[in-house]
């Protein structure tokens, strides 16, 4: 019997053209869950995640901050503010391109995976519009509804890779015959994992290790709305991305049917 086959896909500037959690830093400012200094810190930390990436320090350091800061959020809160305005923050950043693979796994019958550092009530959103297959994010403690400040699973480095391992026990994955995506070089252990790894937007250290490797090296630049692409209906909701996505899945496989002849 043949295994299954997962595309992983990390979130950050390999499928969406910004950092996951400052996209949402202007709501969570709007309903006073952060203050003015927050959101400089944090159009600080993305500017520099934008320009070079994050080393290992500086995803701890972002990691200790952004504990510090939920602890006592009302998840369900957090959960409604991305709800609300994924559609008008996310869809307008999601790269067309990665679209374009997420489709061709998915025609080639491949799960696809969103794996992020990030939180999940901010990841498992726009995966679920992407019509990922499963998602594997961080997960903060909750206890009575709130946020403790505990982490308990982040998912970053090592992390991501048992994540993988374990959602492949479960669904019946081989790793060496799976595919991976992501840009830096914090998810050098990701990559490594599986049979198929290829560099999306890679930051210097990660672009030099996928030569060395001989890894693929893909460059992705085009965010584009799915909604104006499909001209979906204006909603608030995650299902109309998903419709679109299936459209552009149609769109594909007729794209490369005609190739084929």
């Amino acid at each position: 019997m043949n295994s299954r086959i997962a595309a992983f896909f990390d979130l950050d500037k390999t499928v969406i053209a910004r950092s996951s959690t400052y996209v949402f830093s202007k709501p969570f400012f709007a309903e006073g869950l952060i203050n003015r200094r927050a959101v400089l810190e944090s159009s600080y930390a993305h500017f520099i995640f934008l320009l070079s990436g994050a080393d290992h320090d500086q995803m701890e350091r972002m990691r200790a901050n952004l504990t510090n800061m939920v602890a006592g959020w009302d998840v369900a809160q957090i959960r409604s503010i991305v709800a609300e305005t994924l559609h008008d923050l996310v869809d307008p950043l999601i790269y067309a391109e990665a679209v374009d693979l997420i489709a061709d796994h998915r025609i080639r019958g491949h799960d696809v995976v969103i794996v992020s550092a990030s939180g999940e009530e901010v990841v498992a959103p726009i995966a679920e519009a992407l019509g990922a297959t499963h998602t594997a994010a961080t997960r903060m403690e909750v206890v009575d509804g709130k946020y403790t400040g505990a982490v308990d699973f982040y998912c970053y480095g090592e992390g991501k890779v048992t994540a993988m391992e374990k959602l492949s026990a479960t669904a019946g994955y081989d790793l060496s015959r799976c595919y991976a995506y992501s840009d830096s070089i914090t998810d050098l252990p990701m990559l490594s994992a599986v049979g198929h790894p290829t560099a999306v937007n890679p930051d210097r250290n990660l672009r030099r290790e996928a030569t060395a490797r001989g890894w693929p090296v893909l460059t992705f630049s085009n965010p584009v709305s799915l909604w104006s692409r499909f001209h979906a209906p204006s909603k608030t909701t995650a299902t109309g991305i998903a419709v679109g996505l299936s459209a552009l899945a149609a769109g594909a496989l007729t794209y490369r049917l005609l190739r084929r002849r």
